[in-house]
């Protein structure tokens, strides 16, 4: 990390009458100004990291600090009904379509630890751009990109630009497609044609990701994101794809901790109603 030399502009003789607590916080205000957003990127891993390498968070709250390691760390990954795998999956979706970059690195080493692959995380990331948004993907890829690094994973590793994609329900399309058109398309032809192109010709179809694991990332980015609205659709897509009730219930759980108990409320009346109605 640099350091302000002597000659600095804003560097002030701490003996000197200007130096006062309402100087020194109208200089760091000066310094932060004059520094790039890359610059101030670069000065957010060290802090993260002095945070983890000390008893930082028992400083400020033992409580939250002994739920974090035994509640949530321990208890809630452990439950049964989704397997770690899975909760990696979730947890991670819920970060990136929230733009959540302090836990990430943390949890993208889990992920790699519970069997995610590479190639997984990789597809995960493209996915949710469409899903949370571009910069909140592009966000999560350069974190991503430092624990691949230090993993050494190679391109090789890594899914293809244009691969052969999967197969797909034509008829279930092209209903889909016709319902979108004509309900939306005077409003904006450019989302009706690019849902199609992009998303349900495209991306669901890329082979590195398996149909219910993008449904699974899906659902839990929608309900992380608070977007209720959408969650109906999509659970059934998931469910269609082969995510069971009770792993559609684990994932609400997992999400109550790492998105909040008012987002997982929010969604609970839709993922009811997905539940009985196919129960019928």
């Amino acid at each position: 990390m640099s350091t302000i030399s002597a000659q600095h502009p804003y560097q002030q003789d701490q003996s000197s009458p200007a130096h006062s607590p309402a100087k020194g916080r109208g200089l760091i205000r000066n310094i932060l100004n004059t520094l790039s957003l890359s610059a101030i990127i670069g000065l957010l891993p060290v802090t993260a990291e002095a945070a983890e390498s000390g008893n930082t968070l028992s400083d400020v709250s033992p409580a939250l600090a002994q739920a974090d390691q035994t509640l949530v760390g321990k208890e809630l990954w452990q439950r049964a009904g989704l397997s770690a795998r899975d909760r990696s999956l979730v947890t991670v979706a819920a970060l990136v379509a929230r733009n959540q970059s302090y836990l990430l690195p943390r949890e993208l080493e889990r992920a790699l630890e519970n069997g995610v692959k590479p190639a997984e995380l990789s597809e995960l990331i493209n996915h949710l751009a469409y899903y949370a948004g571009w910069d909140n993907a592009l966000n999560a890829a350069n974190i991503c990109h430092v624990i691949f690094a230090d993993h050494k994973i190679p391109s090789e590793q890594l899914p293809a630009v244009d691969p052969e994609l999967l197969s797909f329900d034509k008829e279930a399309e092209d209903q889909r497609q016709s319902f979108v058109s004509s309900t939306y398309g005077e409003v904006s032809q450019g989302v009706v044609d690019y849902t199609q192109t992009q998303l349900f010709l495209d991306l669901w179809r890329r082979p590195d990701l398996a149909p219910r694991d993008r449904s699974l990332i899906t659902v839990s980015a929608l309900v992380a994101s608070g977007q209720p609205e959408q969650i109906g659709f999509h659970l059934n897509k998931a469910m269609d794809n082969g995510l069971k009730q009770k792993e559609a219930g684990e994932a609400l759980t997992q999400l109550a901790f790492y998105a909040g108990w008012p987002k997982v409320f929010s969604a609970l009346p839709v993922v009811k109603d997905v539940l009985n109605k196919r129960q019928k």
